[in-house]
């Protein structure tokens, strides 16, 4: 089977994007294929595609995956922190009342766009999609 010049295309677009750390894409919310141009319009919206390379990100779904992380490294992390400030400083309720839902909040943003950006860039690191009927029937051949 003679291979085409798209699929040679594919091959070389995906060793380019295999070239940039997902996890440092991920953590500073990149394009996971050029490592320039950033993958989100806004906060947490994903942008359609790259602004510097044009990498298409229609595709990319994190799903609920990144909240999930998010969660439970976050509540563990809170709990840690009320317990050991009050612990040791025996702030007022009201303290606690106040500083850590607005860290929880802020602290939660940030990471929630670091682990989507993370599962985006891993998704294109080992080209993660949905399966199909041909790609079930390729795996039984």
């Amino acid at each position: 089977m003679a291979s085409t010049e798209a699929d040679k295309t594919l091959d070389a677009d995906r060793e380019s994007s295999r070239s940039v750390s997902p996890f440092r894409a991920g953590l500073k919310c990149r394009c996971p294929h050029c490592h320039e141009g950033a993958l989100f319009d806004g906060v947490l919206v994903l942008a359609k595609s790259c602004n510097a390379c044009g990498a298409d990100f229609t595709k990319a779904d994190p799903g609920d995956g990144a909240i999930i992380f998010v969660i439970l490294i976050l509540g563990a992390m809170l709990a840690v922190l009320a317990f050991l400030s009050h612990g040791i400083f025996a702030p007022p309720i009201l303290f606690h009342a106040i500083v850590w839902p607005i860290f929880a909040c802020f602290m939660g943003l940030w990471m929630l766009r670091v682990f989507k950006a993370t599962l985006i860039a891993l998704q294109f690191q080992y080209d993660a999609k949905e399966a199909s009927l041909v790609d079930a029937e390729k795996s039984n051949d």
